[in-house]
C-alpha cells in the first residue's frame, strides 16, 4: 500500500518556485539555477525576475542611502523615507508574487505552450 501523494510533486515544485522570490536571499538559488544545465522556463523565468528585482533594489537602496549621508538634514530624512519605502516596496512585491504562484496550477508559460 503506497501513500504517495499524486500532487506531490507539484507541491515540491511550487515551494522550490517560491525559494526564488524570497527577499535578499533568493538570490543564491535564482543565481544557482541560471548556472545549472537543466532548468524548465518556470524556474528560468522566476529566477530571471528574482535576479531582476533584487539588483533593482539594492541599486536603489544604495543610491538612497548614498544621497542621505551627503546632504542635509532635511532632504535626509526624505531619502530615508524613501529608502524605507523601496524596500517595503520590494518585499511586498515578492510576496505577492510567491503568494500568486502558490496559487497556480499551472504556470503562465506552461499555459502558453498547451
Amino acid at each position: 500500500m503506497s501513500n504517495s501523494d499524486p500532487f506531490q510533486d507539484n507541491k515540491l515544485q511550487k515551494l522550490q518556485l517560491m525559494i526564488y522570490l524570497i527577499p535578499i536571499l533568493g538570490l543564491i538559488p535564482s543565481g544557482w539555477t541560471l548556472l545549472r544545465s537543466y532548468k524548465s522556463n518556470e524556474e528560468l523565468y522566476l529566477s530571471r525576475l528574482s535576479i531582476r528585482l533584487t539588483l533593482i533594489w539594492v541599486i536603489a537602496y544604495s543610491l538612497l542611502w548614498l544621497g542621505s549621508s551627503q546632504t542635509s538634514e532635511f532632504l535626509s530624512l526624505r531619502l530615508l523615507y524613501l529608502n524605507g519605502l523601496a524596500t517595503s516596496g520590494y518585499i511586498i512585491t515578492c510576496l505577492i508574487l510567491m503568494f500568486r504562484v502558490w496559487q497556480q496550477k499551472k504556470s503562465r508559460k506552461i499555459r502558453e505552450i498547451d
